[in-house]
């Protein structure tokens, strides 16, 4: 018996129907499949991976392949940068594959920029050949300016004729892989004169300082004779006041700079005596440049001194960091003799144990 019309119509019906369920089950099925791979964890064998600039998609997942990520196939990926509108939109730059990471996470992060971020820390107090030591041995900072000397540093920088102590301002400076040490000093340069020309647009009425640079030039003073940062302004009030009255400055940092790489530790009578354009015993004034990089702290409290009528300090020499400010030399002569005394108090103690 032949089929009818109608019995016809029902199976392509039915067959239709069973099509479509089956494309729909398979449709979930990748749908699930593919949300499956984006959540997956990563276990690379590598710490880091570069995209470098040319690099196509492809090229970044060999790399990612290198570093010992196998998860999924490439198909897998592309049509998962697609999604996450990173295909195409890899950005040049070092990544970090450690910690908890899922696929969809790390294609974000590359799309993103978001690289791996490295840090140098100027330390407030630091002198120039410090500071270019410690770009030496900062990785994987390039070294550009390594075979430099200090002028032709400068003279990279933008700043021929410039002498560089002083010029930096000491904070923590974030880099990543690519950039160079002069990356880093131009930056810190551009900070060290936005702070500076905030102290002396700030500046104390009556201040003895003729220039931001003469500011600059205390202020590395001021860093060097303490650490202690309620003191900078009352060390500020004492320079500032014999500065107005045309005292010597008189301060051991000043020599110690003249030294040199010659300083041993010790600072002797024979320091104190000998001239040099940098000792402030011999010198009237202010010494050519700075003799350190001043923090921000130090660059305010010189701007600010301190009210008061202290002329003279000495350490107080109880390990606290400590001074004693005094008006007169003779009260000067007094707190000298104390810690004089607690130095050698300090020695036989040390001496006994």
């Amino acid at each position: 018996m032949a089929p009818t019309k109608r019995g016809c119509l029902r199976v392509v019906l039915l067959l239709v129907l069973l099509g479509g369920l089956l494309c729909a089950g398979v449709i979930g099925w990748a749908w699930q499949a593919q949300r499956g791979f984006a959540d997956q964890s990563l276990h690379p064998v590598a710490e880091r991976v570069m995209v470098e600039r040319g690099d196509s998609f492809t090229r970044v997942l060999a790399k990612l392949r290198a570093a010992g990520i196998d998860n999924g196939h490439d198909q897998q990926w592309q049509l998962l940068a697609r999604k996450l509108d990173a295909a195409g939109k890899l950005k040049v730059g070092e990544y970090d594959l450690t910690g908890p990471l899922t696929v969809s996470e790390l294609l974000l992060r590359m799309r993103d920029g978001k690289v791996v971020q490295h840090r140098l820390t100027i330390v407030e107090g630091w002198n120039f050949r410090q500071l270019r030591s410690a770009l030496a041995r900062a990785t994987p900072l390039e070294q550009d300016a390594a075979e430099l000397d200090d002028a032709a540093l400068m003279a990279a920088l933008g700043f021929a004729g410039e002498h560089p102590e002083g010029r930096f301002l000491p904070e923590t400076y974030v880099y990543q892989r690519g950039d160079s040490d002069l990356d880093v000093l131009k930056r810190a340069h551009a900070a060290m004169e936005q702070a500076l020309q905030q102290a002396w647009q700030g500046r104390a009425e009556g201040l003895p300082l003729n220039s931001p640079y003469e500011l600059l030039t205390l202020a590395s003073i001021i860093e060097k004779e303490t650490g202690l940062a309620a003191e900078r302004p009352q060390i500020a009030g004492v320079f500032a006041r014999r500065l107005k009255m045309g005292m010597r400055l008189q301060t051991d940092p000043t020599v110690i700079y003249g030294i040199g790489s010659a300083y041993d530790g010790n600072i002797r009578k024979s320091h104190l005596t000998t001239d040099t354009p940098y000792n402030t015993y011999t010198r009237a004034g202010l010494p050519p440049t700075p003799i350190a990089m001043p923090g921000r702290a130090a660059l305010q409290a010189t701007a600010h001194p301190a009210d008061g009528d202290a002329l003279y300090f000495v350490a107080i020499g109880d390990g606290s960091g400590g001074h004693v400010f005094s008006a007169t030399y003779v009260g000067h002569q007094k707190a000298v003799a104390d810690y004089l005394q607690r130095l050698r108090q300090a020695r036989q103690d040390n001496a006994s144990q």
